[in-house]
């Protein structure tokens, strides 16, 4: 069974890396247009060389732009109009978090993690929105953490943020059902990073490789499936999301944090 999305059109935020890098190889293996942006250039261009070189015939953009600047955007938006046409489906995966307790959170801080998770998706939706209610498949699908439901004390702030981004497409699939968006989320454990290969090369277990480390990691930190995920499974949970095949479904949330959830 195929995703049923050849010759649609996908944009992915915060595509030149991770799992937003995943999403965009995924969907192109699928047969799908895609566009997608990123902040960096250096990386957005090292990704494109890397995806030209798995799919040379590909329908493929690569855009520039920052998602809380609201100008940076609607160009996107606009080069992506003047390059496809048209919308099927936007995934929102840029973001990042930040690891403080109380005391190490200053007041600002509060107000950047919540301008980050919201309007790093209202940006895209209203720049995007006229094309995807022209769309027969219509969704919008984002990115967010098992702390939106689980808050964990390093990351008061990031996790009082994701809760209102799950609040907040909850809100938008009753909202834009009527106009044939359907709005639906991931909720990410600890999934392998450039963060985490980071900390792999400054560990003092010297002796231990790379599976056995994040093995202990994820044992110490009760992870029952006792591995860290990789960024292709959460692609796949956004890209079925994403997809018809998921076509009854809205406001709606997939875990994909290998069972380390505590919720029923």
């Amino acid at each position: 069974m195929t995703f049923q999305i050849k010759d649609r059109v996908a944009v992915v935020t915060g595509g030149s890396s991770g799992i937003g890098f995943e999403t965009v190889r995924l969907l192109l293996s699928q047969g799908a247009r895609v566009a997608f942006c990123g902040r960096d250039e250096t990386r957005l261009a090292r990704a494109v060389a890397m995806l030209r070189q798995l799919f040379p015939d590909a329908d493929l953009l690569a855009h520039a732009c920052d998602v809380l600047d609201k100008e940076s955007v609607q160009h996107f938006a606009d080069a992506v109009r003047q390059q496809f046409g048209s919308v099927d489906m936007l995934i929102n995966n840029a973001g990042q978090g930040r690891v403080a307790n109380l005391e190490d959170t200053a007041d600002e801080e509060w107000l950047i993690e919540t301008r980050l998770k919201l309007f790093g998706v209202l940006h895209p939706l209203k720049a995007f929105q006229p094309l995807l209610e022209k769309s027969d498949i219509a969704s919008m699908t984002c990115v967010n953490s098992l702390i939106a439901l689980q808050p964990e004390p390093h990351m008061i702030a990031t996790s009082a943020a994701r809760a209102a981004l799950l609040n907040l497409t909850h809100s938008l699939a009753h909202e834009l059902v009527e106009k044939g968006i359907r709005v639906n989320s991931i909720l990410l454990g600890m999934v392998e990073s450039g963060q985490w290969r980071r900390r792999y090369e400054l560990r003092s277990e010297r002796d231990l490789d790379w599976k056995a480390w994040t093995a202990r990691i994820a044992e110490r930190r009760g992870i029952p499936m006792k591995r860290l995920g990789r960024p292709q499974e959460p692609a796949q949970a956004l890209v079925f999301l994403a997809s018809p095949l998921s076509s009854y479904t809205t406001g709606s949330c997939i875990d994909v944090s290998g069972g380390f959830s505590r919720q029923i």
